[in-house]
């Protein structure tokens, strides 16, 4: 039988190291919740229009772009080129050249 001064002797049972413990793994995870926020900010920071497209694609988002002539053109992204999108807007399939490209609203 393991008596009270054992248990407050024993290292996985000492109330001080309990609580320090606890401690610990609350200061980690505000750690960890921190380096994420972060990290995720960063990566929208470098996100280039061409990741947006891509992510809408993904997703088969129903876009809406307008050129550097003033040109609209609304339509699910279904692909990505390296220079080029393509819309499908339920008739027609475009494709927009990727450097004709001034404003991509998502919905």
């Amino acid at each position: 039988m393991v008596t009270d001064e054992e248990n407050e002797l024993d290292p996985q049972h000492h109330p001080d190291l309990r609580r320090l413990g606890r401690e610990l793994r609350r200061q980690m995870e505000d750690t960890l919740d921190a380096e994420l926020h972060a990290a995720r900010a960063a990566a929208r920071r470098r996100r280039t229009v061409r990741d947006v497209l891509l992510a809408a694609e993904d997703r088969r988002e129903v876009v809406l772009v307008t050129t550097l002539d003033g040109e609209r053109y609304r339509g699910t992204v279904i692909a990505v080129g390296a220079d080029h999108i393509e819309l499908h807007d339920g008739e027609i399939r475009r494709v927009v050249a990727a450097d004709t490209i001034a404003v991509v609203t998502l919905p």
